[in-house]
């Protein structure tokens, strides 16, 4: 199952950027095993402000995916659970996970309808550039817990 992690904006050459590809290369390593993979980042402009137009330049990168929106009134997941969810995905045929991060004023309405799944991290309000970090380290973690390794410790 491919895996995508799609936001509005790009990052540049940042420390935040960094850690997204860092986490990114550690995922496609560590999941080629497992059926998971690659983890790919897709960093999207929009010509024109607004949640609506963001929707627009984010939609043709989600066609096909299963959908996951992160959003602050989405479900925060333990990293066990967020990692049993990935396997049963996979396990269930899905080839093309998403993950959709939206600009600074969030996602538009249509593609929180689109999403299957909406996920938070939790209660905190985060940069966007932190929130695709700490979402690139998660799938990292998944996998791990997926192939068993003992990067993560409860």
């Amino acid at each position: 199952m491919k895996i995508a992690i799609v936001a509005i904006h790009r990052l540049g050459r940042g420390p935040e950027a960094e850690l997204v590809r860092l986490y990114a290369e550690r995922a496609t390593a560590a999941g080629r095993a497992l059926g998971l993979g690659p983890v790919e980042i897709l960093e999207v402009e929009s010509r024109k402000p607004g949640k609506a137009a963001e929707a627009e330049a984010l939609k043709p990168h989600l066609e096909g995916a299963h959908l996951v929106a992160c959003d602050e009134h989405g479900k925060a997941m333990a990293s066990r659970d967020f990692a049993a969810e990935i396997g049963r995905l996979r396990d269930q045929g899905v080839r093309r996970l998403a993950f959709v991060i939206g600009g600074a004023d969030g996602l538009d309405a249509s593609l929180l309808e689109a999403a299957k799944t909406k996920l938070a991290f939790g209660p905190q309000t985060w940069p966007h550039a932190l929130a695709r970090a700490m979402l690139a380290e998660q799938v990292y973690r998944a996998v791990s817990i997926l192939a068993g390794s003992p990067y993560h410790r409860d």
